[in-house]
């Protein structure tokens, strides 16, 4: 009895576990064993066909590339001829800029690299004087007012959506050309990368230290040095050295619109035609990039 007992349970669990693996089969993710798979490879994917929509939708997309990509030749306007001769006016011009006028560098480029570092500096420390605010109003956690979110988020999307170069522009026509107008627009262009950065970071932090907080009665300065801060800071300080990074490169070419910087004295070298010197301004601006990135990468490795 015992052990027709036993074979009958054994067949209705067997019978249950096909009934279970027709069930997953119908209507469940779990994988399922296919005819021929090995026993210790439940989860082996399954490959079917793109549905006739699926390939409709894909034939779609690359015809739509198809058709931008020719129109987008089309409107550039190539000319075969200036094409075909590309190669020998690049010959000529990389011979005329040799060798490099080092000479120049004394008397006409170390003051305008310096007031490029000087504009990058001074620009990202009014971008971050400005964007904390405005980080701490677009963080819907922070502050919780919904119209003040969207109001701030508003005045990030517009510093970023006007390059650096129309942002010169338009304070050279207010301040005159010098390095002041380079300095503002550098701070203009880097509030909305340093705000929205700062900004998702705070609503990222741990709810919990602030929970805690909040319970001790703290007010909502409190909250902000004590709860946010610690959660932010890394997070902050590379946000800042990365900006400046970037307002170095860009601060390079402010003055081919008179913002100051090295930029003038390129552009100088470029109307005179003088390409011995327009190699060594391209050199020095190539060397402080390599070494503010070499500088960023170490104090975000071994300092934050």
């Amino acid at each position: 009895m015992s052990l027709r007992a036993g074979a009958q349970r054994g067949g209705d669990a067997s019978k249950a576990n096909a009934a279970g693996g027709r069930q997953l089969e119908r209507g469940t993710t779990s994988p399922v064993r296919r005819p021929g798979a090995l026993p210790g490879r439940t989860g082996a994917k399954i490959w079917q066909r793109f549905t006739p929509a699926q390939r409709l939708a894909r034939f779609s997309v690359y015809l739509a590339l198809v058709v931008a990509i020719v129109a987008s030749m089309r409107s550039v306007e190539i000319i075969p001829e200036f094409l075909y001769d590309a190669p020998e006016q690049m010959q000529d011009l990389l011979a005329r800029m040799w060798p490099i006028a080092f000479y120049h560098y004394p008397q006409g480029v170390h003051d305008a690299l310096m007031d490029t570092l000087h504009i990058a500096s001074l620009g990202t420390i009014l971008a971050v004087t400005m964007a904390l605010p405005i980080g701490l109003l677009a963080a819907n956690n922070v502050t919780p007012n919904r119209p003040l979110n969207y109001f701030a988020r508003l005045l990030l999307v517009s510093s970023r959506s006007v390059n650096s170069l129309v942002w010169a522009l338009l304070f050279v026509a207010v301040f005159g050309p010098g390095a002041l107008a380079g300095t503002l627009a550098i701070a203009f262009r880097s509030i909305g990368f340093v705000g929205k950065l700062i900004g998702e970071a705070l609503e990222e932090a741990d709810r919990g230290p602030i929970e805690a907080l909040q319970a001790a009665g703290a007010p909502w300065f409190s909250l902000l040095t004590k709860g946010y801060w610690p959660q932010v800071e890394p997070a902050f300080w590379s946000v800042v050295l990365f900006r400046w990074d970037i307002n170095v490169r860009e601060s390079a070419v402010l003055g081919l619109v008179g913002a100051g910087g090295i930029g003038m004295a390129l552009d100088t070298a470029l109307n005179l035609f003088q390409w011995d010197r327009v190699a060594m301004v391209l050199f020095a601006i190539f060397a402080v990039v390599i070494v503010a990135e070499i500088a960023v990468t170490y104090i975000r490795k071994h300092v934050i």
